[in-house]
C-alpha cells in the first residue's frame, strides 16, 4: 500500500469513528406511517398499535397528554421520521445524529448548536435523567472515543435520534443498549 492509500484509509477510519454510530442490534419496530408516522424501537412500545392523530400517537407513545407536547417539535420529528442515517448528512436523503439535532434546534428552538455530538456535550448545563425536559440533549458513547452520539429527550425516558440502521427513530433510555451507553444529558446553553 502506498502512503496515499494509508492516508485515505486513516482519514476514513477517523471520520467513521468520530461520527454518530451504533453497533446496536435493532429491536422490533412499530410503524404507522399512513396516519401517525411513529417509528420506535422502544421496548415499552413493542406490539403497540398507534391509530389516532399524529400528535395523539406521540402522546400515546410517550404516555403524556397532548397538552404537554410542543406541536412544532413533533411536526418536525414526524417530517423526518425514518429518514436514513448518512454520516455527515443534513438532508432528507440522509442525516447523522448531530446533523439531525442541529436541524431540529434551528427549526424548533431557533438556536444554533455545534456540529458534532462531542462539541454539543461541551455546551450543556448538566442534568440528571429524572430532571430532563422535552428538548434536552442526551449523549452516548459506543466506544472508547468519548461522546459519539446525541439525541433529543422527549418524555418518560424516550428520545428521538438517528439510528444507523433505522434512521430517525424514537428510542428509550431504559432499554439495555442505551442504558449502558448513556453518558450525559442536559440543556444546551444557546
Amino acid at each position: 500500500m502506498s502512503v496515499r492509500s494509508y492516508f485515505i484509509f486513516f482519514l476514513g477510519a477517523v471520520l467513521f469513528l468520530s461520527s454518530c454510530s451504533t453497533k446496536k442490534k435493532v429491536l422490533s419496530s412499530n410503524t404507522h406511517s399512513s396516519n401517525g408516522g411513529v417509528l420506535t424501537d422502544a421496548s415499552s412500545a413493542r406490539g403497540k398499535t398507534f391509530s389516532g392523530s399524529r400528535l395523539d400517537n406521540y402522546a400515546d407513545l410517550l404516555n403524556v397528554s397532548t397538552k404537554k407536547l410542543n406541536p412544532h417539535l413533533y411536526s418536525f420529528i414526524d417530517d423526518w421520521m425514518g429518514i436514513p442515517h448518512r454520516m455527515g448528512g443534513q438532508t432528507k436523503s440522509g442525516v447523522d445524529c448531530s446533523g439531525f439535532v442541529n436541524l431540529l434546534y434551528i427549526e424548533v428552538y431557533k438556536g444554533n448548536l455545534p456540529r458534532t455530538s462531542r462539541d454539543m456535550e461541551g455546551i450543556v448545563k448538566r442534568k440528571k435523567v429524572d430532571k430532563l425536559e422535552e428538548g434536552d440533549l442526551v449523549f452516548f458513547s459506543f466506544g472508547r472515543n468519548g461522546i459519539d452520539h446525541v439525541g433529543v429527550y422527549l418524555h418518560n425516558n424516550k428520545f428521538v435520534h438517528v439510528s444507523t440502521r433505522k434512521g430517525v427513530i424514537i428510542s428509550d433510555l431504559s432499554d439495555s443498549w442505551y442504558a449502558k451507553t448513556f453518558v450525559d444529558a442536559g440543556s444546551p446553553n444557546i
